[in-house]
C-alpha cells in the first residue's frame, strides 16, 4: 500500500485515485502519523457486508436476537457434582 502526504493527495488527487483504483488501496498521511486510507468502492462494500452488526444495530434491530444470546437446548455443558462424603 502506497502512502501519501495529505497535501500530495490533494494536489494530485487524480493521480491518487486512479493509483487506488489501479493498485488497491492507498495510505494518507497528516504530519507523518496514519490518517486515513483510500479503497475501491468494490472492496469498501466487500468489507462493509460482511462485517457483523454492532451491539447498537443489534439492540435497536425490530426482529428477535435471541439465537445469538441463548444456546440450543442441550448444548450447554453440564458439571457434574459429586457428593461430599
Amino acid at each position: 500500500m502506497k502512502t501519501w502526504p495529505v497535501q500530495d493527495a490533494k494536489a494530485r488527487f487524480s493521480e491518487f485515485l486512479e493509483a487506488c483504483l489501479n493498485d488497491g488501496p492507498q495510505m494518507v498521511t497528516k504530519r507523518g502519523a496514519e490518517a486515513a486510507v483510500l479503497v475501491p468502492a468494490a472492496e469498501w462494500r466487500r468489507l462493509h457486508a460482511s462485517a457483523r452488526p454492532s451491539l447498537k444495530e443489534l439492540l435497536l434491530s425490530p426482529q428477535a436476537r435471541t439465537e445469538f444470546l441463548v444456546p440450543e437446548r442441550g448444548a450447554a455443558r453440564r458439571r457434574r457434582i459429586t457428593p461430599v462424603r
